[in-house]
């Protein structure tokens, strides 16, 4: 803060001429202390921000590095993951089709079994009937 003329010439005037110049000099160097503090609390400032912006810029290095790092294993996983997803499904569907086929035989036998029986009891059936025809005719 400046001194006025008029503070000035009221302390001259009220303690004296010594004692009035010397507190307008001590107020004079106490806003030159408080200039040169501010200038120097904007020097530490300027400085404490230039490292934070250096320490922020390493910090986003490191985690784009990390990331790309991730992002590469997650890829390779994920790929891998594919890899062997699709391998249990081609392994998967040559049993399905083995065991498929395998029934489908079963049931061919099984057909043709229950065909031949079928024909057997027809046969036989005729034949009783045929002799049962012959006994009620005579």
């Amino acid at each position: 803060m400046t001194v006025s003329a008029r503070l000035s010439h009221a302390l001259h005037h009220t303690l004296g001429d010594e004692a009035g110049g010397d507190l307008v000099n001590l107020m004079q160097n106490m806003d030159a202390s408080r200039a040169e503090l501010r200038e120097l609390n904007d020097l530490n400032f300027a400085r404490i921000e230039s490292k934070f912006e250096s320490m922020s810029a390493r910090i986003d290095s490191k985690f784009e590095t990390m990331s790309a790092r991730f992002d590469g294993k997650l890829e390779a996983m994920s790929a891998s993951f594919d890899g062997k997803l699709e391998a249990m499904s081609a392994r998967f569907d040559g049993k399905l089709e083995t065991m498929s086929a395998g029934l489908e035989t079963k049931m061919e036998h099984r057909f043709a079994d229950l065909l031949k029986w079928s024909f057997v009891f027809w046969v036989g059936a005729v034949a009783a009937i045929a002799a049962l025809a012959g006994v009620l005719r005579r």
